[in-house]
């Protein structure tokens, strides 16, 4: 079934009225602005923007994807049903929703869409909200999981010389500069710097923000932005952030232009592993 990655406020709006539809919207955003307001039956799953994947070896994922397992099943989520995710806006969120919506995939989630533009364009368009929880019955999670979307940290370390796999850091500036080590604060991570032979594009270049609204540039727009740094409709891509939710935002991006690309978890894991080589100058 082809589920659209993308899927506006009015197209939800559509669907949720379609009794058949089965259909479960996923808010990403903290307990705390759930709880003021969000779209009606919509349940709160922050953990798919919180947690950080220990390693990306085989007891490392296995945790992570019996840790969503549980989560899944406890909200009643089997993996059959149609899932829309969303976050506040994708330019602030740090790419939760596109984290959330690529860990489902990953799961082996078949029809998983992002909510275009967010919250903030479901506010904006008029529509209806609520402080109402829904209340619903548990059910079992049936991992499918979709392994080669992720790049493990193996994968990584061979790709570095590989000429053919570009690597693609979407980090914020300072990041990329090696002035800090992550999102949160500058020493967070043990190192600061970036993978050898690493191309960059922040995450935000991506996006374009009009009426308050923060919407994914056209097809055209992220090609030139990625042939700029040597990406093309024929490269491979291994895309890397702090815990890969930013680079779950570019995925978005390159799979609209139609570039392959894979999500590496990233240099929070990379960081903490001395025997990994790290690009450590000041830019």
């Amino acid at each position: 079934m082809n589920t659209k990655l993308l899927i506006s406020p009015q197209e939800l709006t559509s669907l949720l009225a379609e009794k058949s539809s089965q259909a479960v919207i996923i808010d990403t955003r903290s307990q705390e602005d759930y709880g003021i307001s969000h779209i009606p039956e919509s349940i709160n799953i922050r953990d798919f923007f919180t947690y950080l994947l220990e390693n990306s070896y085989p007891a490392g994922l296995k945790k992570l994807q019996e840790y969503f397992a549980e989560i899944m099943s406890t909200v009643g989520i089997s993996g059959a049903e149609r899932l829309i995710v969303y976050e506040d806006t994708l330019d602030k969120g740090y790419g939760q929703s596109c984290r959330a919506a690529f860990l489902l995939k990953y799961l082996g989630c078949a029809q998983v869409s992002i909510l275009h533009g967010g919250y903030k364009a479901w506010q904006i368009s008029g529509l209806p909200t609520t402080d109402e929880v829904p209340k619903r019955e548990s059910s079992i999670f049936r991992l499918h999981l979709n392994a080669d979307m992720m790049v493990t940290t193996a994968e990584m370390l061979q790709a570095i010389d590989n000429s053919a796999i570009i690597k693609l850091d979407v980090r914020d500036r300072n990041e990329w500069l090696g002035l800090s080590s992550s999102p949160y604060t500058a020493d967070f991570c043990p190192r600061k710097g970036r993978i050898p032979n690493a191309v960059w594009i922040e995450w935000h270049r991506m996006m374009t923000c009009e009426s308050e609204i923060s919407m994914f540039r056209s097809k055209t727009e992220i090609l030139e932005i990625c042939q700029s740094v040597g990406i093309t409709k024929d490269s491979i891509v291994y895309v890397y952030c702090f815990k890969g939710s930013r680079a779950a935002n570019t995925l978005i991006a390159l799979q609209l232009a139609g570039i392959s690309a894979r999500n590496y978890f990233g240099w929070n894991e990379w960081s903490r592993d001395f025997s990994l080589p790290v690009d450590s100058r000041v830019m």
